[in-house]
């Protein structure tokens, strides 16, 4: 199968021929359909996130089973799904406790001294990312990394699901309970921020403000839900949320993850209020914040790791939301491309030039 291999950090991905293993028990082997380029590749390919290469990044994606292992009850062959990161056990205390993407069996893989799934045709061990490696032809997951979905739904946009608007749309949806008329700030208009915007529309949030550095992206916000818009370039964004909001909003949602992004979200959050931290800050940084701001406003701070999901229910219902309208993802795609061009388009995102873009495979 041909996939796109990072060999070190700060390099192009290289293009490669490489193997993929039989499934074994309980895993399933897929042909790729779709995957998205979402900005946690990004962060491994620049080391914010560290992982070791050689490895095959790519973590947003949709697919057709091709075979199964022993032991696998869930999927047959020619199912559509949806792979995710959020691996569970079904056993463990968050998995028990209705948080299973917090189960930490999401960071392994195989047992160790198991053949790798992903290898050179000379035989060399490839990393398989988050036990997908959606930038790739074939993928072979772990039957609980996966969720089958409808045969009506697109695939390039069922693969956004996967990663980015189960993210944005979760934390809004999932993480806090934002009522009827909040009001609510979106830090960050790429895909996160703006599935994150769609999940405030949709649970009828009053005021939804739009905050980004870049002004091309709020003709997209507003359609999607935003009531307001602020260019952080002019002026001064906390300054400007307080002023639309009379002294801070109920829930700001942070979907970048720079630190400087964090301190002025936790700034827009109004007495009360609830600073939801979706984009992840390098693990290299701290973000100081003022203590006393939260004690005496009793300001919340709240992480929301991957939407806080249940894939399996939460996907097919974001489905659902797309094919009655709910939920828009055609406007988020500003590209298709082949795997031949994934490197451009790791290029178009460092310099925001777009929302979300797709990687498509025949």
């Amino acid at each position: 199968m041909k996939a796109a291999v990072m060999r070190a950090n700060n390099e192009p991905l290289q293009l490669e021929e490489l193997q993929i293993d039989d499934p074994a028990p309980n895993e399933v082997l897929l042909k790729t359909s779709a995957s998205g380029i979402c900005h946690s590749d990004l962060s491994v390919i620049e080391g914010g996130l560290p992982y070791p290469p050689p490895a095959v990044l790519g973590h947003e994606p949709a697919g057709v089973v091709e075979a199964i292992g022993e032991a696998v009850t869930d999927f047959v062959v020619g199912d559509h799904v949806i792979g995710c990161l959020s691996l569970w056990c079904g056993v463990c205390k968050f998995c028990t406790g209705g948080r299973p993407y917090l189960c930490m069996t999401q960071f392994l893989g195989r047992p160790e001294g198991a053949k790798s799934r992903i290898s050179t045709l000379q035989g060399e061990p490839i990393s398989q990312f988050a036990n997908l490696s959606s930038f790739a032809e074939k993928m072979l997951c772990p039957e609980r990394s996966l969720v089958k979905i409808r045969d009506d739904m697109p695939m390039d946009r069922a693969s956004l699901i996967g990663c980015g608007v189960t993210t944005g749309l979760g934390a809004a949806l999932n993480t806090v309970n934002i009522p009827a008329g909040a009001s609510v700030v979106i830090v960050g208009c790429g895909g996160v921020g703006l599935a994150a915007l769609q999940g405030a529309r949709i649970v009828g949030a009053g005021k939804i403000i739009a905050v980004d550095a870049q002004s091309w992206k709020f003709n997209l916000a507003q359609e999607l839900g935003a009531t307001d818009c602020i260019d952080a370039t002019k002026g001064d964004p906390v300054a400007a949320v307080h002023a639309l909001t009379e002294g801070g909003a109920d829930f700001v949602f942070e979907c970048i993850g720079l630190a400087a992004t964090v301190q002025q979200s936790i700034g827009m959050t109004g007495r009360g209020g609830t600073t939801v931290l979706v984009g992840v800050v390098p693990m290299t940084e701290m973000v100081p914040i003022s203590a006393s701001d939260l004690t005496l406003q009793e300001k919340t701070v709240r992480g929301s790791y991957m939407g806080s999901n249940r894939f399996r229910f939460d996907m097919p219902k974001y489905i659902d939301f797309y094919l009655d309208g709910r939920l828009r993802l055609d406007e988020m795609i500003s590209a298709r491309l082949p795997l031949e061009e994934i490197n451009e388009g790791f290029d178009r995102m460092r310099k925001g030039e777009v929302a979300r873009q797709v990687v498509v495979f025949e």
